[in-house]
């Protein structure tokens, strides 16, 4: 598991680490790992020696760490200039140290760049780039390198221009191909669109983590989390201790979703599957496994149940909502269901013991919480699971699970592709199987989230994508990562 830190946090930690180092030590150790790293780029790209290095130099201790890695370059053989976006208060110390090295300061934007090192504002800026930072940012897609390939941008801590706590992206901003950040991650880098200009991200590490005492923003699972997490049977196994998933889904109007939601259920770890729905028939055709039933009071036992994929908003639709709400069971609210929250004749049902999970996109949170999630998704999304007392999935490029106690999550394998009809239904499904089978909420959620993005990622590989070709592959992704 990564998690990213807070700047006020990481500041905090910051300081009270340099409290017992020698002045300038934190600096300099991140400046000697910004500048080993670059090298290596270099190095990969035709060598040190000779290569041409553009320092984009802002105020404060980023542009000093920017100034020092320049230096490390420059003693090395490389041609390095810094270019002063606010020669007044620029870092002297660096500058001084760039200069006896064998670097220059100058005035304007070269011609040529191997290598660019963003360090025009850090972790503390808050606010859009200024004019003069922009005019330079929207031009560095023209420097080339002496292959005339495009030049390698390396943001310093975080690319400039990003909001660091929220991961917006609010004006112009950097796109690096690599961030090079110092002591911890920070939301910018695994939320929002600003994650999506990070590129490749290196940590270095600083001697930040002993003080680094506050607990995270942002919680990101990795492969082995979500294998761990997730159930596989024993030698004492049966079809009920597995867990039994009900999928309240679909319709006559929407079939499919049933179906979707079904070959979700049935990709997890829940050992059977029962669907309640006008859809029964459809279902059972196409998944012979799948016990059916016309509604969810004659549906049986089971040990979870997913509710909305295109369930309809009708009276018929409502009653199924309140007999699901009205169980000990845990539930996944989705689509319909959560459109029938929003008239406020459920909110009683709401108030439940049982787990609850809700699964909006944009325009449902919206419609939900009376606001679209803005600027801070992650906060957004933390503030309706606690009104809501529930787990809230909130659907994205980068998906956020947040938790009624603030715990937030960010799922680090999305993809554009599942911006498509009918992947939420088949995300609903494999969902409401992790709960089945005694997966907690906010693991559940977070688990599948992470499969399903990796099933996209990996029906994009055969071209166009449907919801039906992200269904197909949650089998071969879940096989490679459970192997």
């Amino acid at each position: 598991m990564r998690q990213a830190w807070r700047v006020a946090d990481v500041r905090a930690a910051e300081k009270s680490l340099m409290a017992r180092l020698p002045e300038g030590v934190l600096m300099q150790r991140a400046a000697a790992g910004l500048a080993r790293r670059c090298a290596l780029l270099l190095e990969a790209a035709g060598g040190v020696y000779g290569a041409r290095v553009l320092l984009l130099v802002g105020s404060g201790d980023n542009g000093g760490d920017t100034l020092y890695a320049g230096a490390a370059l420059a003693r090395r053989g490389a041609q390095v200039r810094a270019l002063l976006l606010n020669p007044d208060r620029v870092h002297l110390a660096g500058v001084a140290a760039l200069r006896a090295a064998g670097g220059f300061t100058t005035g304007e934007l070269p011609a040529r760049a191997d290598l660019v090192l963003d360090g025009i504002v850090g972790i503390g800026a808050s606010g859009g780039l200024r004019e003069s930072a922009v005019a330079i940012v929207r031009r560095l897609g023209d420097l080339r390198g002496r292959t005339g390939e495009r030049a390698t941008v390396v943001a310093v801590d975080v690319p400039s221009g990003v909001a660091v706590d929220t991961g917006d992206v609010p004006g112009e901003a950097v796109t690096a191909d690599v961030t090079v950040t110092f002591g911890c991650l920070k939301p910018a880098h695994v939320l929002g669109a600003a994650a999506t200009r990070c590129g490749l991200i290196d940590l270095i590490d600083i001697g930040l983590g002993p003080v680094l005492v506050a607990d995270p923003a942002v919680r990101v699972a990795e492969a082995a989390d979500v294998a761990g997490w997730w159930p596989r049977p024993g030698t004492t196994s049966d079809k009920y201790n597995r867990g039994v998933v009900g999928l309240a889904t679909g319709s006559e109007q929407y079939p499919g979703a049933a179906l979707l939601s079904a070959t979700g259920a049935l990709a997890g770890p829940a050992g059977m599957v029962r669907y309640a729905g006008s859809a029964h028939r459809e279902v059972v055709r196409a998944h012979p496994s799948v016990v059916v039933a016309p509604r969810v009071a004659e549906a049986g036992r089971v040990q979870a149940w997913v509710c909305g994929s295109g369930l309809g908003t009708d009276a018929a639709a409502r009653t199924e909502l309140r007999s699901v709400l009205a169980t000990s069971l845990p539930v996944l609210l989705d689509a319909d269901a959560i459109s029938l929250l929003v008239g406020g004749e459920h909110a009683e049902d709401l108030r439940r013991d049982a787990p609850l999970v809700i699964t909006p996109h944009d325009g449902e949170f919206k419609r939900l919480a009376g606001e679209a999630p803005g600027a801070d998704r992650a906060g957004a999304a933390a503030r309706l699971a606690a009104w809501t007392n529930a787990v809230v999935l909130l659907k994205g490029d980068r998906t956020i699970v947040a938790s009624p106690a603030g715990e937030i999550w960010a799922n680090p394998t999305g993809s554009p592709v599942l911006a498509t009809a009918g992947t939420g239904d088949v995300l609903a499904g494999l969902l409401g199987s992790l709960l089945a089978a005694g997966v907690p909420p906010v693991r559940a959620a977070v688990a599948a989230a992470y499969v399903h993005g990796l099933a996209g990622r990996r029906a994009a590989q055969g071209g166009p994508v449907s919801s039906s070709d992200v269904a197909c592959a949650l089998r071969p992704v879940l096989a490679d990562l459970l192997d």
